[in-house]
């Protein structure tokens, strides 16, 4: 998986990709797993995965199915994504690159843009009730970016990525803002009713 996908750790730059299409793509061939769960989405440059952590813990302990989503992970890759704590099952993670890996090559993918989508794909299959998302490097223009959340979190703003974000706090402000679409009324319903 790591060697067949670029990865912005080990290629940098050219593993950015400045628009969602990829995204959309893939969420299109997984039958856009992102709109069958509410979410929470949490951007910034700072105090995401703290953030996002302490959020799913509330949920959790409010009684929630809760999927959390984040990035990098330390040690294991199936960190990034669980459920009330427990880490994706790997024989979850065999299953879905062995389903895709064929389009995941002809997209050509980068590999957080493919593991947004298992993450999607993984917390609609397993009927989370909410699911607490923390982006990757930028907001707007970021593959987690597809979500319509019911909460969007920015954490503290820094200089980070200039490169990509702009040179200005107010740049990078704007491009870490998670996109803001009209939550549904059947979003807040679903989520109301567990």
């Amino acid at each position: 998986m790591y060697s067949q996908l670029p990865m912005f750790q080990r290629v940098g730059p050219a593993a950015y990709k400045a628009d969602l299409s990829n995204t959309i793509k893939l969420c299109e061939l997984l039958g856009n797993p992102e709109n069958t769960f509410p979410s929470v989405h949490v951007a910034g440059t700072n105090g995401k995965g703290s953030v996002s952590h302490t959020i799913a813990s509330v949920l959790q302990e409010a009684g929630y199915k809760t999927g959390l989503y984040t990035s990098p992970h330390l040690k294991d890759f199936r960190e990034r994504m669980r459920i009330n704590g427990a880490m994706i099952p790997e024989h979850k993670v065999v299953e879905f690159i062995d389903a895709y890996k064929n389009e995941f090559m002809n997209f050509g993918l980068s590999f957080f843009e493919m593991t947004v989508g298992m993450a999607f794909d993984y917390f609609r299959n397993e009927n989370v009730d909410i699911a607490v998302i923390e982006t990757g490097m930028g907001g707007r223009l970021d593959s987690t970016n597809v979500l319509t959340p019911l909460l969007s979190v920015i954490t503290n703003i820094g200089y980070d990525h200039t490169q990509f974000l702009g040179k200005t706090p107010e740049k990078i402000a704007g491009e870490r803002q998670p996109l803001s679409k009209p939550v549904s009324r059947q979003s807040l319903e679903k989520l109301r009713k567990r």
